[in-house]
């Protein structure tokens, strides 16, 4: 297995977070492969030096960057 790259998993953080704010809402596809609509409680930050995580509403721990998908229009009030 290749190992991670710290640094192109720490760029693959700003650039979410630098066009994300916390409270941005996403979808995020869950273990199950259901999509699921939340908002976002953390920025985007690399977990222990091996993945890209954001941490998300009523949702336990914290998924990979990669399933999250940012709403482009916002959903709801």
């Amino acid at each position: 297995m290749k190992r991670p790259n710290p640094e192109k998993l720490q760029a693959q953080c700003d650039a979410f977070n630098s066009k994300y704010p916390i409270g941005q809402q996403v979808f995020v596809r869950m273990d199950n492969g259901e999509q699921r609509f939340t908002i976002t409680r953390s920025e985007a930050q690399v977990l222990s030096g091996h993945s890209a995580v954001i941490w998300l509403r009523d949702i336990t721990g914290c998924y990979l960057l990669d399933r999250v998908t940012p709403v482009q229009e916002k959903i709801g009030g």
